[in-house]
């Protein structure tokens, strides 16, 4: 499990990945306790990448839901992913595949 002090993004400044593979999605701990799952949101309303066909930006209001596990996305690390996303060429069907297999990759939710 990571532990907050193994975290390289939060309180640092950091240069925006210069694509979604070079962004690095960072975990927190989370303890789930007893009861139903915690559901976790993240929105994203102004979400860009490139149109392949165009590479004219298109724009996109992005929302994540996933109910956590172990562990929990860091917010900083998460908002510098979606951000290298304005310079990547892809379809937002693409990028909304490529963004939700990341948070799953990293953190391992009971669903997303």
């Amino acid at each position: 499990m990571a532990a907050t002090t193994d975290l390289t993004q939060l309180g640092v400044k950091v240069e925006t990945p210069a694509s979604p593979d070079q962004a690095v999605l960072e975990t927190v701990p989370f303890v789930r306790g007893d009861g139903p799952p915690a559901i976790v949101r993240f929105t994203c309303p102004e979400f860009t990448s490139l149109c392949p066909v165009t590479g004219q930006p298109d724009f996109a209001h992005i929302v994540i839901d996933y109910a956590p596990d172990e562990l929990l996305v860091e917010s900083k690390s998460l908002k510098l992913f979606m951000v290298s996303f304005r310079n990547h060429g892809a379809f937002h069907e693409d990028c909304t595949i490529m963004i939700g297999r990341r948070i799953v990759a990293a953190t391992k939710p009971l669903w997303l």
